[in-house]
């Protein structure tokens, strides 16, 4: 039988690579951790943790073709953070000039989250602890 351990890393393509790593680096606060360019590609790779835990591959490729819709095109759907404090995080968000949807409840867990989308239109969903 399969054993799976974890979900080992999440890969993005971005169209403006500077936009993006400092969306992900400062803005939302991981920690680069490995950056290198891959010239035969025209291309950055960047590796990126959270909580000292590798999770992130961001790459840049020239000209990348947009997503087909958002979010219920096929493939990867949004990409979501646990946070302690939904309230907290959207306020701060809200005040980088990020725009936010409002806070909602799922109602299968009773938790609350909300969406916010990267640069590229990628949905990020908080979800609450």
């Amino acid at each position: 039988m399969l054993h799976l351990n974890k979900v080992h890393h999440i890969a993005i393509i971005c169209s403006d690579y500077q936009k993006s790593k400092l969306f992900y680096t400062e803005l939302l606060g991981l920690k680069a951790i490995q950056e290198i360019y891959r010239e035969e590609r025209n291309s950055y790779k960047l590796d990126l943790a959270l909580n000292s835990e590798y999770i992130v591959e961001l790459f840049s490729f020239p000209n990348p073709p947009k997503r087909a819709s958002r979010p219920e095109s096929c493939g990867l759907r949004h990409l979501a953070f646990e946070v302690n404090d939904i309230e907290q995080t959207r306020d701060y968000l809200v005040q980088n000039n990020i725009t936010s949807e409002e806070i909602r409840i799922d109602e299968f867990t009773d938790k609350r989250f909300f969406f916010i989308a990267d640069p590229d239109d990628l949905p990020i969903e908080f979800y609450e602890k």
